[in-house]
């Protein structure tokens, strides 16, 4: 086999295989084609011009290819130049793209860019008029909280020896999710470089509680850093029994507590405290069904001081607490959590929980994994002994379930 050109090898055209086809577009031949053997075949190479048909040597073949790598070569300048074409600079509240320039029939997308809470994208359109978009990148956060904004924007002509400058009139508290929901049509449009030009006046989001939109650069940090520290001083007073005035007892240890945060937090507990009751007498709460890891899980989230590992390992007896105390929020949270990992060794657990303590969605989601996906064959001991120690009215609401699943087949 021929040693392969040197030439060749620097442009990094030769390969080690049967053969090599290359074949590009030049502005001085309509159809180029470049045949390099190097197995089963003598020394021979050729080129082709398909349009003439006349034989080109490989050295004018080679000089062709060099000069178009050549011309599609960037330099490092260039290639840092064609990265700030789409660079979006910002300060606190603005926001400015310098555009060199733009043909017809255009489409320009810039780099994200974060303002507020948001990454940001403006794009720039230019066929009979420019459009400009302004939206936020898709994410969780804008799904769950789209940004209310308020700005001026305006396009500055460079070019123009007066700096031309076209001003859209203010958008005030418009929702943004999506790439449709501001779009500017510009009709006096003049040639050369410009810059889009943002002010973010407001940025908003409604709270996950729900009211009135606020502000996220007025109140929203501050709000945030003050709950946090609410919340780190009520685990601190949790933690290291700090003028505590009510003991809880579990049935293996004991825990203080506050009768102002739980009476806050559970109107069975508020009116234990407003009476005159043995607890109120004694000081103390008796809560004999639950150990006392699970009781100390359950002040934790009454306190604010959520940890996944331990409301994950104490689920069920949380739910247990958040019924008899009647806290909708824990109960909530707790039936959520259980439905999401129903498998063969919890579902009768689970159902017999969904059942006493009235949860609905819950009791589907168990009866659907046993039922509809046929999971009862599998644990067909284990839902024996079940259904002889369950409720009545829960057998029967298992048998109908059975029976209608049945006559779908």
């Amino acid at each position: 086999m021929a040693s392969p050109s040197p030439i060749l090898h620097c442009l990094g055209l030769v390969r080690t295989s049967n053969s090599l086809t290359l074949r590009a577009n030049f502005s001085s031949v309509s159809c180029f084609s470049l045949f390099l053997c190097t197995r089963g075949e003598e020394e021979g190479r050729e080129a082709k011009l398909g349009n003439a048909g006349e034989l080109l040597g490989i050295f004018d073949c080679i000089n062709e290819v060099t000069a178009a790598i050549a011309a599609a070569a960037v330099s490092p300048w260039e290639a840092a130049m064609s990265e700030q074409a789409y660079r979006v600079e910002t300060a606190p509240r603005l926001a400015q793209w310098r555009i060199d320039t733009i043909s017809s029939c255009t489409y320009r997308k810039s780099d994200p860019f974060k303002v507020g809470l948001w990454n940001w994208y403006l794009t720039v359109e230019k066929n009979k008029q420019l459009y400009v978009k302004l939206y936020p990148e898709m994410s969780a956060l804008t799904r769950e909280q789209p940004p209310i904004a308020s700005f001026n924007i305006k396009l500055v002509f460079l070019s123009s020896p007066s700096r031309k400058t076209i001003v859209h009139p203010e958008i005030c508290d418009k929702m943004l999710k999506n790439s449709d929901d501001f779009v500017w049509a510009v009709d006096d449009f003049l040639i050369g470089r410009f810059i889009i030009d943002i002010e973010f006046l407001d940025l908003k989001i409604i709270p996950p509680s729900g009211g009135e939109p606020s502000s996220i650069w007025s109140n929203y940090k501050t709000e945030k850093r003050s709950v946090n520290t609410a919340l780190a001083s009520l685990h601190q007073m949790l933690a290291e029994g700090i003028h505590t005035d009510i003991t809880i007892n579990a049935y293996d240890g004991s825990i203080g507590a506050h009768r102002a945060i739980l009476a806050a937090r559970s109107p069975v507990f508020r009116s234990m405290f407003s009476h005159n009751l043995r607890e109120k007498e004694l000081s103390t709460v008796n809560i004999s069904d639950m150990p006392f890891t699970a009781c100390q899980a359950f002040l934790n989230y009454i306190y604010g001081n959520f940890q996944p590992e331990e409301f994950l390992s104490h689920r069920i007896a949380l739910l247990g607490a958040a019924d008899k105390y009647d806290i909708a929020d824990l109960k909530e949270a707790c039936s959520e959590s259980l439905l999401e990992d129903i498998d063969a060794g919890n579902v009768l657990e689970r159902l017999q929980a969904a059942h006493l303590y009235r949860l609905p969605r819950l009791k589907c989601g168990c009866m659907r994994y046993l039922v509809n996906f046929g999971k009862m064959y599998e644990i067909r001991g284990d839902l024996n002994v079940f259904l002889q120690g369950a409720d009545r009215e829960l057998v029967a609401e298992i048998f109908y379930e059975i029976l209608g699943a049945w006559r779908g087949f």
